[in-house]
Parts: C-alpha cells; sequence; structure tokens
C-alpha cells in the first residue's frame, strides 16, 4: 500500500443530532497526518434480502466500491438493546454477500461509539467485535472509546467538547493507521512469484 492511509468511516445511525454521526465527524478532525477519513451514509440501503444479493441496488454497490477503495474501517455504533441498531447490520449483511464477494475481507478496523447512558456503548462495541470475526476484519483492540454521557460531552451544535475523549478519539486512529501499515502488504509481496524467489536467492548468496 501507498504510505498515504484511506479510512471509511461509517456511523450506524441515522437520527438527525446524533452523538455517533457527531463523533465520527469530530474523528475528521483528529486523523493523522498521511491519511484521510471518508465518511459514507447508510441513509437509504433497502432491507436485504437474499433474493436480491446477485443484482444489489445502486447504494450497495456504491458502499461495497467505497469499502473496497479504503485502507481501514472505522465504525461508529450506538447500542440499542445491548447490540448494534439494525441500520447497521443490514450494511454489513449487504456489503458481504453474495458469498466470495464480500467486500470487508482482510481490511483494519477501529470502532467506538456514543451513547447517553453510563456504560456508553460498551455492550453494542462487544458484540460488534463478534461480528466483525466472520467478516474476517482485523479488528483494533485499544484504545476502547466508548462514549459515555454523550450530552455532556457535545455541544447543543454537535461538537465534541470533552477533552478526554478528544485525546481518546486521537489515539485510537492513530493506532489504526499504524496497525494498517503494519498488516498491509509491503510492495514487494505483490511482485511475481518467480521474481520474489529470485530476490531471495540474490541475498542469499549476498549473505
Amino acid at each position: 500500500m501507498s504510505s498515504h492511509v484511506r479510512i471509511l468511516g461509517i456511523a450506524g445511525s441515522l437520527r438527525r443530532g446524533s452523538y455517533n454521526q457527531a463523533a465520527l465527524r469530530a474523528a475528521k478532525l483528529f486523523v493523522p497526518e498521511n491519511s484521510e477519513i471518508d465518511l459514507f451514509q447508510l441513509d437509504g440501503i433497502p432491507m436485504f434480502n437474499e433474493d436480491d444479493e446477485k443484482r444489489p441496488p445502486s447504494l450497495v454497490l456504491e458502499l461495497k466500491k467505497r469499502i473496497r477503495r479504503a485502507d481501514a474501517l472505522l465504525i461508529v455504533t450506538p447500542e440499542y438493546n445491548y447490540s448494534i441498531p439494525g441500520v447497521l447490520k443490514n450494511a454489513i449483511d449487504w456489503a458481504s454477500r453474495p458469498h466470495g464477494d464480500s467486500a470487508w475481507s482482510g481490511k483494519s478496523a477501529a470502532i467506538m461509539g456514543a451513547s447517553l447512558g453510563a456504560i456508553g456503548t460498551a455492550r453494542a462495541q462487544y458484540h460488534l467485535r463478534q461480528i466483525l470475526v466472520a467478516l474476517n476484519l482485523f479488528t483494533l483492540n485499544q484504545p476502547e472509546v466508548v462514549i459515555a454521557d454523550a450530552a455532556h460531552r457535545f455541544d447543543e451544535n454537535g461538537n465534541l467538547i470533552h477533552e478526554p475523549t478528544k485525546q481518546l478519539i486521537q489515539e485510537l486512529l492513530k493506532n489504526l493507521v499504524d496497525w494498517t501499515r503494519r498488516i498491509s502488504p509491503a510492495p514487494e509481496s505483490t511482485q511475481h512469484p518467480a521474481r520474489q524467489l529470485r530476490g531471495i536467492h540474490l541475498a542469499a548468496a549476498r549473505a
């Protein structure tokens, strides 16, 4: 991969004034040097129907294209009934189908979430991690960005005003970029196998 890391940001809330959408917008302000966050809105994606998976709607095709173009993913989730919202799971399912054509596989990922409650989406994030295993996503473990008491961490315009949360998001993004560069194939790994083997022989001859 190139030294520039492109992150695709997805929030699992459609609500106007969503704290999770606000957290994702805030993340754009803290992205490390030589990286960027591109946002994708889940509005308008229809409910997944396996009958239609081989002829998906245009929004699903666009989502899959944007996932594939990205080097890494940042997924921001609310917590509904101890889990992730249906709109996020629906998008995950669409982009993983049909079998053998998942757009998710092999990407690095980070997650975070915001909630009015005291535990700040911890249960939803844990459930999301389980789902991402099935997608073959390589999810960053730390830091855990669990934004509790969100009404007091954002102002009335949706701006993040809580300094410790800003620092955590900044650390999360730095670790995501570092992790993405670490697990991405080196340029020489894309060479033809015969050229790779020739390079190994040359290195052995010089040793």
